[in-house]
């Protein structure tokens, strides 16, 4: 009989340490998990642009006044307009991980004449960052990008874009676009690999550039959770536009 208790006791033991390890690994998972999204590419927002079918003021050329048009697809999915940034982070017990960050709040305007892009104006709302970690989003607020204090980030091009021949047409144009970067109060010259397509009376552009923390003076939000940042990162955006 007492080696029977000592038996159903070990079991009990045995299943409780099994239930906590379980409730661990799935505590784990559920807090520490890397939910970081592929980076923008042109393919998936011409894919975005084929399912939302022909705007009544359709055209194929290029040319003209163009707005930001927050109705093409959804930010939920990441298939409508967005801006944001993707850093490596060392996070503690858990080890490297890439934290992304996105905004819908995405303003401005393109201008394209003379077969060229003259003009590029954009605003981004800091403010409305989202990554998949609350913690995360919260210390941006009043650390690292400080967006109650900044929260704004602009985007001007600086020299003109020369588009190749049929641009417009359909198919996929990939250029890079020289301007100034304004963000944590700080404006740099920046230059942006630009991938773009025009598609139902529609442009889509993406594109991806280098950003350092320390270059626009932001100090990396580390803590007890965050062992390390890595200085150096990218900014990153995809943005549907429409005939103005």
């Amino acid at each position: 009989m007492a080696r029977s208790r000592r038996t159903l006791a070990w079991t009990a033991g045995l299943a409780v340490v099994v239930v906590v390890g379980v409730a661990a690994v799935g505590a784990w998972w559920y807090f520490f998990r890397n939910d970081a999204p592929e980076q923008a590419s042109i393919q998936a927002a011409a894919e975005t642009l084929d399912g939302e079918g022909a705007s009544p003021s359709a055209a194929t050329r290029a040319e003209g006044t163009w707005t930001v048009d927050p109705s093409v697809g959804r930010f939920q999915d990441f298939s409508g307009t967005w801006a944001g940034y993707r850093f490596d982070e060392q996070l503690a017990k858990i080890g490297a991980v890439t934290a992304v960050g996105r905004t819908p709040g995405v303003t401005g305007r393109m201008i394209v004449e003379g077969g060229k892009v003259t003009d590029v104006d954009l605003a981004v709302d800091l403010t409305k960052l989202k990554s998949d970690k609350d913690r995360r989003d919260n210390a941006l607020h009043h650390r690292g990008l400080e967006s109650d204090t900044y929260p704004t980030a602009t985007f001007r091009l600086t020299e003109p874009i020369a588009l190749p021949a049929g641009a417009g047409t359909g198919g996929k144009v990939s250029t890079t676009a020289t301007g100034e970067l304004t963000a944590h109060g700080m404006t740099k010259p920046v230059k942006v690999a630009i991938d773009a397509e025009v598609a139902n009376g529609r442009i889509a552009v993406v594109g991806r550039a280098p950003l350092s923390m320390s270059r626009f003076g932001i100090e990396a939000p580390t803590g007890f959770a965050v062992l390390a940042i890595e200085d150096q990162g990218m900014f990153e955006f995809q943005i549907f536009f429409t005939r103005a």
